[in-house]
């Protein structure tokens, strides 16, 4: 039986109390992870300022290349895990056993990983805008203008909440070691894979054991590293976004409500961007908070609605071993049920204001229960009033809902939006998309909602989250 321990700044700890990871089709065990506590975390983060000075004993460009050979070691590598190795057709097979991604869902965010590992040097070069990234080292320099700067580290140590839905999260925390921080990683229970196989291929690569700690466990752990670590980054719904707002410390991630919106000047030529918004609403089977789950139109919502569910409605389960298979398992009893409740008690009480529009196409009940998951199919719902919260909502699935808005009223009406793609020509209209503070990655024109930039911050600068930058001179010596 595969057992992966706790890591212990590097080192491997067996404790008493295990969790077993399971096939969520077959209930196979596929692993048994030992779980550590808040208890252990909070002693060993007595220890987290060694992690950054034997990290600063490298140069950030030795770091870098560190960076380029993990990236091989994790694609293409046999690496220890626990007391046995994984290939990486072992990896993702496991990882879609474990999440109910499909196995070629979980290839290509393998490659997303690789890319952005690959291209450290370009990331941080623009994360960073051009600084000399030596200043980040010593703590001061000269920029290229001739000012002196000053940029000291908030922590030692980054602590990463990580969830177990989707694996292009762990594109956030790899920019970290080459920035000469540690890591203090709580792996998601279903998704433990990413974090150990990542740790390993920089272990491989020459990154000190020492600098990189892994705690799986409850709850008490989670709080712990956001008690203990300075700047911790974490993940959860829209109520961990509002518990930790406006605090420090904490880097909350969460629902997106990423979205398309169509300017007066181009709704009128709606069927030309069809593809680009299905992609964006099925792609990673929706898991994403880059995801559509938003088209905003000032007309045609209605055959907007009925062109979307005529692409996706189809959609239906495959196996996850399929390379066709668009649609990610449920692996949690209950939680698809309940959002299939809640979009259908939405619908009810929405005076018909809402619509659901892929029944006619689905050709089967949304909601597919199976013997150990579930599956929700595509839903395209078309809303003739932004009034109602469900014309705003985001769900962990191919969901997306169209809705009827004058162009003048979109911004004050549509809320936070992490990406908005906005295709419009209107030079005024796009100032105004600009300025608005609601949305945080903003595209013009006709690009996918998951199209990222890599060499552009996701969510937050992680440069910003991690150093402050401070006023400092240094008197020159006095002449001998």
């Amino acid at each position: 039986m595969l057992e992966i321990p706790v890591y212990r700044w590097g080192k491997p700890y067996e404790s008493i109390e295990k969790a077993d990871v399971v096939h969520f089709e077959t209930g196979e065990v596929l692993a048994k992870v030992h779980q550590a506590n808040a208890g252990q975390l909070a002693m060993d983060m007595r220890h987290a300022k060694r992690a950054r000075d034997l990290l600063r004993q490298f140069s950030i460009d030795q770091l870098i290349e560190m960076t380029a050979k993990a990236a091989d070691y994790y694609l293409n590598g046999t690496l220890p895990l626990g007391n046995g190795t994984q290939t990486p057709a072992d990896f993702c097979r496991m990882q879609s056993a474990t999440t109910g991604l499909p196995e070629h869902m979980c290839a290509a965010n393998m490659k997303k990983n690789y890319f952005v590992l690959t291209h450290m040097r370009e990331v941080l070069e623009a994360l960073t805008r051009g600084l000399p990234l030596e200043i980040l080292t010593k703590g001061y320099g000269m920029e290229s203008r001739g000012v002196m700067l000053s940029y000291q580290a908030n922590s030692p140590v980054l602590g990463m909440v990580l969830p177990s839905n989707s694996p292009g999260v762990h594109t956030l925390w790899m920019p970290v070691i080459p920035l000469q921080i540690g890591l203090v990683l709580k792996p998601g229970p279903q998704e433990p894979w990413t974090p150990y196989r990542m740790t390993e291929a920089f272990f491989k690569a020459g990154v000190p054991r020492e600098t990189i700690s892994l705690y799986p466990g409850g709850g008490d752990v989670g709080a712990g590293v956001i008690e203990h670590c300075p700047r911790t980054m974490i993940f959860g719904g829209q109520a961990t976004i509002d518990r930790y707002h406006g605090n420090p410390r904490v880097q909350a991630h969460g629902p997106g409500f990423s979205k398309m919106i169509l300017g007066d000047d181009e709704a009128d030529n709606w069927e030309q961007y069809i593809d680009l918004m299905a992609d964006s609403v099925v792609m990673n089977s929706g898991r994403g908070c880059i995801n559509c789950s938003g088209v905003w139109s000032p007309r045609h919502g209605k055959e907007i609605a009925d062109a979307l569910a005529k692409r996706l409605g189809p959609i239906a389960p495959l196996p996850m071993t399929d390379p066709n298979a668009k649609l990610a398992a449920f692996t949690v009893p209950g939680v698809a049920e309940g959002v299939s409740n809640q979009i259908d008690e939405g619908i009810k009480s929405s005076g018909g204001t809402i619509t659901e529009v892929t029944e006619k196409y689905r050709g089967g009940p949304r909601l597919v229960k199976q013997e150990r998951c579930d599956y929700l199919r595509p839903t395209v719902l078309h809303c003739t009033s932004s009034d109602l919260e469900l014309s705003r909502a985001e769900y962990m699935y191919p969901f997306v809902t169209v809705v009827d808005c004058p162009q003048n009223e979109m911004l004050k009406r549509m809320g936070q939006t992490l990406v908005c793609s906005a295709i419009t020509k209107d030079p005024k209209w796009s100032q105004e998309l600009l300025d608005a503070t609601t949305i945080d990655r903003l595209n013009i024109g006709p690009l996918k909602t998951i199209a990222l930039n890599w060499l552009q911050p996701h969510e937050g600068n992680i440069i910003d989250f991690l150093f402050r930058n401070r006023a400092f001179q240094n008197s020159p010596p006095p002449p001998h």
